[in-house]
């Protein structure tokens, strides 16, 4: 998923509309799906099967009351949940994935086009889908009122949030209910939510605790929306709800509960983060200068995240640059009983997986078909063990694409921001310095919240200090976003 949202509403014929367009041709993006790719997508659509090499027992769970949390302009539906209380004590989560191994075949068509895109691509405007929309957004999606393969986790939890079983098969669901999270968040808040929707606040809040107690750290990085006003265009952001952010513990526990099943199986395929570099935190210090959070020296940075709030603008804006401390996760792949060095995602601080978007990236898929062969104290079929070690490679360069496309799409945004407030100077810090060009180097404006490249001066740039820039160029798809020394 990428770490910017990012979202462009305004006419088709807009120049910034436009500029998207052509970054789509310019980048290489994966076009129309073959007709031949489309042709094998309708076929397994009517006609969805158990992977290789035999059918395992499929549970028919379709009593099981699920619903799904999403915008409500989704409908490439990875997850439904049931929530309920345990006659123990404590909670269980029953969370239902899109079974997408059900329609690809190992080797064929739709397999090879998945390899080629191997996440879905998000653009301001639209998105370019990892499988055709026949299955994404039709026969594998988990809509409401359809019954759908999924891959069925059941995970236990004590009176603390603590896991204390998993469990993991394949399964028959049926979805009642589409919901989004302005309507979950208003029902619990207002009382009206029925148990299975107002344990997720339950759930979630104490799932976040023990989050807090590991050390992890789930950053609540607001939507950034551009819209056009009178010819020009105005950045504003949406804030997440609670409720996104109980949901976003969900597919966390689903995550680390798969982590932990693969290791214990000896085979698998961890999304891993080591511990970010002192230069990459000094930088995001900076940046707190320059947006004017204050960051004392002995507040750790996951206690300053815990504390910002991100309906303020200017605590969006540092939420957003604090994805980059993401920066170094990468996939890491394990096979024979043989545990890799690395085995824990900083962020998460814990073991943890990506299985809960299959519909939309590579990995979730061979991720899902481990964890089934391990609850069921099965060997990993051939096809998967197979794929295995080429999917790291592969998953970093889907990224590379992702974050070139997120990246060249942010500039482009800015751009229009900015594009008829040529010659106005702002205020700005300088977070990064070039060591052979010391008078080249990016500053974080403070309003608007926008970094960019810095040059045209003499002077070495003060690192770390305030100063006032002129904008210089800013031309969406053109000319990215410039500034010169005041």
């Amino acid at each position: 998923m990428p770490r910017r949202h990012l979202r462009v509403t305004g006419a088709a014929e807009a120049p910034l509309r436009a500029a998207l367009r052509d970054l789509r041709t310019s980048l290489g993006v994966p076009g129309a799906f073959p007709a031949d790719v489309l042709a094998e997508a309708e076929r397994a659509a009517a006609a969805p099967h158990p992977p290789p090499p035999s059918p395992q027992p499929v549970r028919d769970a379709t009593d099981i009351p699920f619903f799904t949390i999403d915008p409500p302009t989704s409908v490439d539906l990875d997850q439904a949940m049931h929530l309920s209380r345990r006659a123990a004590g404590g909670y269980r989560v029953r969370y239902a994935i899109a079974d997408v191994a059900a329609y690809l075949t190992p080797g064929a068509l739709l397999d090879g086009e998945a390899h080629r895109r191997v996440t879905t691509l998000y653009f301001p405007d639209g998105k370019v889908p990892l499988h055709p929309a026949v299955l994404s957004e039709g026969a594998a999606s988990l809509l409401p009122g359809q019954t759908r393969p999924a891959v069925l986790w059941t995970l236990d939890l004590d009176a603390d949030g603590r896991t204390v079983a998993t469990d993991v098969t394949r399964a028959t669901v049926r979805s009642r209910a589409k919901l989004d999270y302005e309507g979950v968040q208003r029902a619990i808040d207002d009382g009206t939510a029925e148990e299975p929707v107002a344990l997720l606040r339950d759930i979630g809040r104490l799932r976040e605790q023990r989050e807090t107690e590991r050390g992890g750290i789930s950053l609540n990085v607001p939507e950034q929306e551009i819209t056009e006003r009178d010819g020009r265009y105005v950045l504003g952001y949406r804030a997440p709800l609670p409720a996104d952010g109980w949901n976003a513990q969900i597919s966390l526990l689903t995550g680390m509960a798969a982590a932990d099943l693969m290791l214990a199986a000896g085979t698998g395929i961890l999304r891993t983060l080591p511990a970010a570099p002192d230069g990459a935190v000094g930088r995001l210090r900076r940046t707190a200068v320059a947006l004017r959070i204050d960051w004392p020296h002995h507040v750790p940075y996951a206690q300053l995240v815990r504390s910002l709030d991100p309906r303020q603008p200017h605590h969006a804006a540092f939420l957003q640059e604090c994805t980059t401390l993401l920066r170094g996760a990468g996939y890491t792949v394990f096979s024979g009983g043989t545990l890799p060095g690395l085995t824990v995602h900083s962020a998460v601080a814990a073991p943890y997986a990506h299985c809960t978007a299959p519909l939309r990236r590579l990995a979730d898929r061979y991720a899902s078909e481990l964890c089934l062969a391990a609850s069921a104290g099965s060997p990993p079929p051939e096809w998967v063990l197979a794929a295995l070690p080429a999917l790291p490679k592969e998953m970093a360069d889907g990224a590379r694409r992702a974050n070139t496309v997120e990246r060249e799409c942010v500039d482009i945004v800015e751009a229009a921001l900015l594009k008829d407030r040529i010659g106005e100077t702002f205020d700005a810090c300088v977070v990064d310095v070039m060591d052979d060009e010391p008078s080249i180097g990016t500053v974080q404006l403070t309003d608007p919240a926008v970094v960019a490249r810095i040059e045209g001066g003499t002077a070495p740039l003060p690192l770390g200090e305030r100063l006032r820039v002129r904008l210089t160029q800013a031309a969406p798809g053109t000319a990215k976003v410039q500034f010169a020394p005041a």
